[in-house]
């Protein structure tokens, strides 16, 4: 039981500093502006940047953890990302900004991003408590962000969002030991002899043929595409959807904080979920409640008690997708490669957030405000709730109609 704790303790941990602690960083994005070097385009560019760099290199990473192990591959990642963020304050041209932002930041949390922390998870517990552990562990990142914002946004005000970054560099240094209990070799999962089966005799070449023959992992991955367009449209540009609302930083801070707080909530109950019930239906559920959360906003008055429920209702559905979209792989597939797997579904999911975090700024400088993206964003929601629905929640092992 204490390693049980311990794995998934970790794993929540590293999380809430990599994905949650990361969800401050356009809080930034004002003070980055005021330099004379650079517009709102080009940073807008930088960020999204970083969104599709983390899905490039997630399948990578996932490679690299299913081959050489957890431990060094989120080693790697951490140290990466923390000497982006140190680069950060001092990029002052948008090649320096796109290199500190867009690539090292972002490359390294798409190191020791979610489909590395999952992985090593699933391949350490029993496989009845990796449901609900992934709910845990998806709302670490939630916890982080709930901590993380509003003291941002706190340090932004006091002491200037130079201090708010290299704080957050500072943090990603500090969780390096718990790299250490998620370290996992593929044949040595949970410590014991491997089971010999049909997805562990197969190699990784086999296994992604397999993969995209298989209709109901195309699926999956397309509809993570549209959760990626949301969710990074969201937490680039929600400081500028507030500014032109006339309302202060402050409850920009707070609205992501909120987002974050909600997202635990959602998070945890994804996981109850999907253990008892249908991951398909779930997924189709919650993309479809986003479209409408998304219309209700648009005909609300922007002020701050609008965006603090509208906060609220996003983030109940925010990134509890990622559970059930984790699991779902994970059944199908099994866990010898299930990090490169995963990684290539956030790859697709970071696809569809360069798309969000540079299309906001596209329709943002083109028109002034973001009406546009948001109905794109209903839209997709709408599709990526049907796209879900024909999915077999099967392993593709015992179903060789999924793989004809």
């Amino acid at each position: 039981m204490k390693n049980l704790f311990y794995v998934i303790f970790a794993a929540a941990v590293i999380n809430s500093v990599v994905f949650g602690g990361r969800q401050t960083i356009p809080l930034s994005i004002e003070g980055i502006s005021f330099k004379d070097t650079l517009n709102y385009l080009q940073i807008s560019f930088a960020f999204a940047l970083g969104q599709l760099v983390s899905g490039v290199i997630g399948p990578v990473g996932g490679a690299i953890s299913d081959k050489f192990g957890s431990g060094k591959t989120l080693l790697i990642g951490i140290i990466l990302s923390a000497l982006g963020l140190f680069l950060i304050p001092i990029s002052d041209t948008p090649l320096t900004l796109a290199l500190s932002v867009g690539i090292l930041s972002a490359g390294g949390a798409g190191i020791a991003g979610l489909p590395v922390v999952m992985s090593a998870v699933n391949k350490l517990l029993p496989p009845e408590k990796v449901g609900y552990a992934f709910g845990i562990i998806n709302a670490g990142g939630s916890v982080g962000q709930f901590i993380f914002a509003p003291l941002a946004a706190l340090i932004i005000v006091n002491y200037g969002w130079q201090t708010s970054i290299n704080t957050l560099a500072i943090l990603l240094i500090l969780i390096l030991p718990f790299c250490w209990i998620l370290r996992t070799l593929p044949e040595k999962a949970n410590g014991k002899k491997a089971i010999k089966t049909v997805a562990s005799s197969l190699t990784l070449v086999e296994t992604l043929k397999i993969a995209f023959k298989t209709p109901s992992y195309i699926y999956l991955i397309v509809g993570f595409l549209t959760c990626g367009f949301h969710v990074a449209f969201i937490i680039t540009h929600m400081p500028g959807i507030i500014a032109i609302c006339g309302l202060t930083p402050t409850v920009s801070g707070w609205s992501l904080a909120i987002i974050g707080f909600f997202n635990i909530l959602g998070s945890l109950f994804a996981g109850w979920y999907i253990s008892k019930r249908s991951m398909k239906v779930f997924l189709a559920y919650i993309y479809g409640a986003r479209a409408v959360i998304i219309v209700l906003f648009l005909f609300s008055p922007k002020d701050s008690f609008s965006v603090i429920a509208f906060s609220a209702a996003l983030g109940f559905t925010y990134l509890s997708t990622v559970p059930p979209t984790a699991a779902l792989v994970g059944r199908m597939f099994g866990p010898k490669f299930m990090a490169t797997l995963f990684g290539l579904a956030l790859f697709s999911h970071q696809i569809g957030a360069f798309a969000g975090a540079y299309l906001g700024g596209y329709f943002f400088d083109l028109s002034g405000d973001y009406t546009v993206v948001w109905l794109i964003d209903a839209l997709l929601a709408v599709f990526a709730a049907l796209i879900h629905l024909p999915i077999k929640e099967v392993s593709v092992h015992k179903n060789t109609e999924a793989v004809a």
